[in-house]
C-alpha cells in the first residue's frame, strides 16, 4: 500500500501527517474520545478519534474487532503516565484525521488472541487463516522462513546445487504407503507421489553433479502422531558423489545442526564426549546396537542419565520365580523416585504393560542409621559411619543378600531413589525400559528445554524381523551398501545371517526425535539384486521398480552417500512446540483431514470415468 507506515515504525514519525493501516485488534470508547488499537505484522499503535471529526468519528462508533482499516493522521507522543513499554510504539498515537474501512468481519468463530483458552485443533484448522492472525503462529512462520534461508545459506556456501526432482514419480518399497494418481494418458497405470528423492538423487549422481540439494516435499500414507505428520512432510535432503563413509557426510552436515541448535534457537548445545557408549565426539557416534542396550531406544534423549544397567549376571542364578526365567534383566535408578505415589506407579506399571511387560517390579531405597527404622530389607552400608540401606518393595524379600549387594554396586542407589527392573526376552525389556526412561524423565522435568542433545546413531542392521509380518524386511530402505558389500551378502544363508548384516547407514537424534537418516548408497547393480534377493524378491522385480537405476548404475555410477533432515521436526524442538502440525501454515488434523479445505473429498463422477475408475 503506497505511503503506508508500518505500526513499528511509528516511533519515528513524530509530528508528522501519517497513514497506517491493518486490523481492529480493540476499540475502547471513552466518552467523547474513541480509541483504536490498530494491528499490523509489525505490531500495535493506538488511534485517537476526536468528536470534532465527525465523518471518522462516525465510522469509529461501527468498528469491531477485526475489521481492516485505514487511517491517517499526526503521530503525537502520548502524555506523561500514558505510555505503554509492552509495545514498540506505546510512546505514541495517532490524533486521525481521515478514516477508512476497507473491509468488515463478522463475529469470528475462534478467538485467535485468547492465547490461555484457544479453540480445540479441528475448530482451529477449519479456521485456520484466523489462526495464523496468533503472535505465536506469526512467529512460528517467521522462524520456519528463517531456518529455510539458514539452510539454503550453508549448502549454497558448501557447493552443493539446488535441484528440483520430480513429483510425479513411480511407485517403489521404501517402507511406507505410496500416494497414487491415476494417470489419463496411459489407461491402468498409476504415478505416486514420492516417499523421497531417492531415486532421482541417487540418479543425479550418475548423472556426475557432485553435491546435490533441496528442500523437498515427501508423501507417505502413514498413520499421523505428534511428532509425524500425514500426508506431506519436508525434508532437507542431499546427496554427495565419490564418498564411500558414512563419516564424511556426517562432518560435512554437522555444523550445520550446532548452528541451528545456537545461533538459530538460542539453546546450549551438550558436549556429550563424556558419553559411556559414544565416540569421544562431542556430537558422540553411538552404535545402534550399543543405543538399544543402553538406552532402549534407537534415537535416544541424551539430556539425562537413567541407562539401562544389564543385572542378568546378578541373578545369574537366583530362586526369585520373575527373575529365574527370564532371557534378560535390566534395571533404571530413578533419582528421588521414592516421591512417587502408589497411584502413580501404577499409572507407569500400565505404561510398562502397554509395552509388553507383565508388570513391573522396583525397590525403594532409603537411609537409615538404625536397624529398627527399616520398612524393609536391609542391607549393610560400606562406609566409615554405621549405616544401612533399608530396601523396601514386595521384591526385596525374595533376594539374597549378595544379589543385594552386587545390584547396589551396579546400581548405586542413594537416599530417595528407586530402582525399576524389566525381566522378559531382550527387545521386551529395552522397549518398556526405554519407554519408562521417557516417561520418567519427563515426570521428573530432566529433559531442559533450553539444551539440545545431539547424537548420531551408526552401524543400523540393514535387515530387521517384522513381527506383524512375521518375515524379514528392510531396516532403513533397500539403498544403501552394507558393509562388506557383495560377499557379505552372499554369506548371509539363513534368517540370522541376514540379520547380522550391518548397512552403513545412520541416523541423527535430537532430544529423543530422529531428525535425520542417511548412508552410503548401494551403486552396484549386481548388489541391488542380491539386497532383494534375500528377501525372496526376483530380479524380473528389481527391474520393474528400479529399472531406470538399475539401468544408469551399468554406465559408470559413481559411489555416493547422503541423507535427509525433516525439517518440520526439527523446526518443532527448536521452538518447543509438541505437536509438529503446529510447524505449518495449513496442516492436516490427526485423523489426515484438512478441515478447513475440505480434502480428501469426493470427486466428480465425469472425472473418474475420465480417469477409467
Amino acid at each position: 500500500m503506497k505511503n503506508r507506515v508500518l505500526a513499528a515504525e511509528t516511533s519515528a514519525e513524530v509530528g508528522k501527517n501519517i497513514t497506517v493501516a491493518g486490523w481492529v485488534h480493540s476499540r475502547r470508547d471513552h466518552g467523547g474520545l474513541i480509541f483504536i488499537d490498530l494491528r499490523d505484522h509489525t505490531g500495535l499503535v493506538q488511534l485517537v478519534i476526536n468528536p470534532e471529526q465527525a465523518e471518522a468519528f462516525r465510522l469509529a462508533e461501527s468498528l469491531r474487532d477485526e475489521f481492516v482499516i485505514r487511517a491517517s493522521g499526526v503521530v503525537t507522543e502520548r502524555g506523561e503516565g500514558l505510555k505503554n513499554p509492552n509495545i514498540a510504539s506505546g510512546n505514541v498515537e495517532i490524533v486521525v484525521k481521515n478514516l477508512e474501512i476497507l473491509n468488515r468481519a463478522e463475529t469470528l468463530p475462534i478467538q485467535p488472541f485468547a492465547e490461555e483458552n484457544q479453540a480445540g485443533e479441528d475448530l482451529r484448522f477449519k479456521y485456520r487463516y484466523l489462526d495464523l492472525r496468533r503472535p505465536k503462529m506469526q512467529q512460528m512462520l517467521k522462524k520456519r522462513a528463517e531456518m529455510y534461508r539458514r539452510m539454503h545459506q550453508y549448502m549454497d556456501t558448501r557447493d552443493f546445487i539446488e535441484i528440483q526432482t520430480p513429483i510425479l514419480a513411480n511407485s517403489s518399497p521404501e517402507g511406507a504407503r505410496d500416494f497414487l494418481i491415476p494417470s489419463r494418458l496411459q489407461e491402468n497405470k498409476f504415478y505416486a507421489l514420492p516417499q523421497a528423492p531417492q531415486q532421482f538423487k541417487q540418479l543425479l549422481m550418475v548423472g556426475g553433479v557432485p553435491r546435490y540439494y533441496q528442500l523437498a516435499a515427501c508423501f507417505r500414507d502413514e498413520d499421523p502422531r505428534a511428532d509425524r505428520l500425514y500426508g506431506e512432510f519436508y525434508q532437507l535432503d542431499l546427496e554427495m558423489s565419490f564418498v564411500e563413509d558414512g563419516e564424511e557426510v556426517r562432518r560435512e552436515v554437522e555444523p550445520l545442526m550446532r548452528q541451528l541448535a545456537t545461533d538459530f534457537a538460542g539453546k546450549k548445545l551438550l558436549d556429550l564426549s563424556g558419553l559411556a557408549v559414544g565416540d569421544g565426539s562431542p556430537i558422540p557416534r553411538i552404535s545402534y546396537r550399543d543405543a538399544m542396550e543402553t538406552y532402549g531406544s534407537d534415537k535416544p534423549d541424551l539430556r539425562f542419565g537413567m541407562e539401562l544397567i544389564e543385572l542378568t549376571d546378578v541373578f545369574a542364578n537366583t530362586e526369585f520365580g520373575v527373575f529365574k526365567n527370564a532371557e534378560c534383566i535390566k534395571a533404571i535408578c530413578v533419582k528421588n523416585g521414592a516421591s512417587l505415589s502408589r497411584k502413580q506407579i501404577d499409572q507407569f506399571t500400565d505404561i510398562a504393560k502397554s509395552e509388553g511387560a507383565g508388570g513391573l517390579a522396583y525397590i525403594k531405597y532409603a537411609t537409615i542409621k538404625n536397624t529398627d527404622e527399616a520398612q524393609g530389607h536391609v542391607i549393610p552400608m560400606h562406609t566409615n559411619v554405621p549405616c544401612f540401606y533399608d530396601a523396601i518393595s514386595p521384591v526385596a524379600k525374595h533376594l539374597s543378600d549378595e544379589e543385594h549387594g552386587l545390584l547396589i554396586e551396579k546400581m548405586n542407589p542413594e537416599d530417595g531413589d528407586v530402582i525399576f527392573f524389566g525381566a522378559d526376552n531382550r527387545p521386551v525389556v529395552n522397549a518398556v525400559l526405554g519407554r519408562l526412561r521417557n516417561e520418567f524423565a519427563a515426570h521428573f522435568n530432566l529433559k531442559k528445554s533450553d539444551e539440545v542433545a545431539l547424537a548420531w546413531i551408526i552401524d543400523f542392521p540393514f535387515y530387521e524381523w517384522d513381527d506383524h509380518g512375521k518375515n524379514l524386511d528392510f531396516g532403513h530402505n533397500p539403498f544403501g551398501m552394507p558393509k562388506g558389500g557383495l560377499q557379505a551378502l552372499e554369506s548371509a544363508t539363513t534368517d540370522a545371517d541376514k540379520l547380522a548384516i550391518v548397512a552403513d547407514q545412520f541416523d541423527m537424534v535430537m532430544n529423543g526425535y530422529e531428525i535425520c537418516s542417511g548412508g552410503v548408497r548401494n551403486h552396484n547393480p549386481a548388489v541391488l539384486y542380491k539386497v532383494f534377493e534375500l528377501l525372496g524378491f526376483s530380479e524380473s522385480y528389481v527391474e520393474e521398480k528400479f529399472g531406470a537405476m538399475l539401468n544408469a548404475f551399468k554406465y559408470g555410477a559413481p559411489p555416493h552417500a547422503g541423507c535427509a533432515f525433516g525439517v518440520d521436526r526439527i523446526l518443532m524442538e527448536l521452538i518447543d512446540e509438541t505437536n509438529v502440525r503446529e510447524t505449518l501454515a495449513f496442516p492436516k488434523n490427526g485423523s489426515g483431514v484438512d478441515v478447513m479445505m475440505d480434502s480428501p473429498s469426493t470427486v466428480d463422477p465425469a472425472q473418474l470415468k475420465e480417469l477409467g475408475l
